[in-house]
């Protein structure tokens, strides 16, 4: 305990941990936008490879069940192959796994292997790290209590961390979607009244909505896909309302689905539907706008008060010890 206090009391360890963290936001500001690259493009690949996997799924399904087993074999890769063999899927099991990354943008069996892997191996190399540090690295008397919960900590942080992560990748996906969503409705409105078929209409929108949503942009060229590969139309804006689960697109697809089975007009549902996503938009706004008060309450009192305080006590208490 005298070894953490020293510690904690040691200007010089404070100056280190704040130059470490502005080196590393330095050098993450400035490579950051290097691996990032061009989003939109990026999103549209997906797309792409999506619509070839349609393409090649109805084609694999005039084929008999051995040889789509052995194509199935031959393309798989290492990584799945050991996963296969210890049982991954099982050990790591968490439901609604694949429907998660699907609404963070990543689809397929790459990313959910790899994210499984992350789960798995992820706590036990941090663990190894904190370990290494507490009973190495440390010079310093520590107490064994604080030695054995370094190690806990970080596989703690390694066990949850990649789940945090994938939340706030949905989280941000959804606010790009919901922002975008009714001036797609908008766009998609105007193409089926002058005539285009809703393939053609999601089509176009994609390639409008992309410089202000990719994440949009993305699914509706996914829906564009699976309408024209999926032999249930509505199976694929049910896919569209799974991998965004919001409440106005889920009532969109809701209103295309009884358009296609009944037969009913799409342009004025889908004008209502643009109206209601618009009001929706504009009360989460009003939302956030009315958090702000209560939010900004505390930075108040920690960083505007104290500084208040000196400007207007300090002069009184530099005068009062002058007198002395």
């Amino acid at each position: 305990m005298y070894g953490i206090i020293q510690l904690l009391t040691d200007p010089e360890f404070y100056a280190v941990l704040f130059t470490a963290a502005a080196v590393f936001a330095t050098v993450l500001t400035f490579t950051l936008p290097l691996f990032q690259g061009n989003r939109l493009n990026a999103r549209l690949k997906s797309v792409a490879s999506r619509r070839e996997e349609l393409r090649l799924k109805s084609r694999e399904a005039l084929m008999n069940a051995e040889r789509k087993r052995s194509i199935r074999m031959n393309s798989e890769g290492l990584r799945e192959q050991l996963a296969d063999r210890i049982n991954l899927e099982k050990l790591m099991d968490a439901p609604g796994t694949r429907k998660t990354l699907a609404m963070a943008g990543l689809r397929g069996q790459g990313p959910y292997i790899t994210y499984l892997f992350i789960r798995l191996v992820g706590p036990i190399i941090l663990a190894a790290v904190g370990a290494l540090y507490s009973f190495v690295l440390v010079q310093t008397e520590m107490l064994p209590v604080v030695k054995f919960a370094i190690p806990l900590g970080t596989f703690a942080a390694g066990y949850y961390l990649p789940t945090i992560i994938l939340r706030n990748m949905v989280e941000r996906r959804q606010q790009s979607i919901q922002r975008a969503f009714p001036d797609a409705l908008d766009l998609l409105l105007i193409c089926v009244e002058s005539g285009m078929s809703i393939e053609a209409g999601f089509s176009r929108v994609a390639a409008e909505v992309g410089t202000q949503s990719p994440e949009l942009a993305e699914e509706m060229g996914l829906v564009t896909a699976e309408l024209s590969f999926l032999q249930d139309r509505s199976q694929a804006y049910e896919n569209l309302a799974q991998r965004t689960d919001l409440p106005g697109v889920k009532a969109v697809t809701t209103s295309l689905i009884q358009a296609e089975r009944y037969g009913t007009p799409i342009g004025q549902a889908l004008r209502v539907m643009a109206d209601e996503n618009r009001a929706m938009r504009m009360q989460v706004a009003e939302k956030k706008a009315a958090a702000l008060p209560a939010q900004l309450t505390v930075p108040m009192i920690v960083f505007f008060l104290p500084v208040l305080f000196l400007v207007i006590l300090g002069p009184a208490a530099i005068r009062f010890f002058d007198t002395q």
